[in-house]
């Protein structure tokens, strides 16, 4: 049963940081890339950053570039989001996913990322 599950979200004040870390689990963590989502109240699911199997490759919304940095441990079946200068802006739930075939999308739960004063 493929699962992967959110954590380290919270309350923080403008421009402090977080770590996100997704914990997965039922498929071969090492063998697809992953990513980073997010949904602010009343809006769409919003692209954050991606990485690929091998974290050769990152790629990052401009919203976030230079302020986020998505990175994997393959032994630990991990992937995370490190945000920094953080902006009320980037208050949303915060999702991990992973596609590997046009049927079988996979989605966390979310943690929720409140940024304020």
């Amino acid at each position: 049963q493929v699962q992967l599950v959110e954590s380290g979200g919270g309350l923080v004040q403008p421009g402090g940081s977080l770590r996100l870390s997704c914990v997965v689990s039922g498929f071969i963590f090492s063998s697809y890339g992953m990513s980073w989502y997010r949904q602010a109240p009343g809006k769409e699911r919003d692209y954050v950053a991606s990485i690929t199997r091998t974290g050769n490759t990152r790629n990052y919304a401009e919203s976030v570039k230079g302020r986020f940095t998505i990175s994997r441990d393959n032994v630990k079946n991990t992937v995370y989001l490190q945000m920094s200068s953080l902006k009320p802006e980037d208050t949303a739930v915060y999702y991990c996913r992973f596609v590997t075939s046009p049927t079988n999308d996979y989605w966390g739960r979310g943690t929720q990322v409140t940024v304020s004063s």
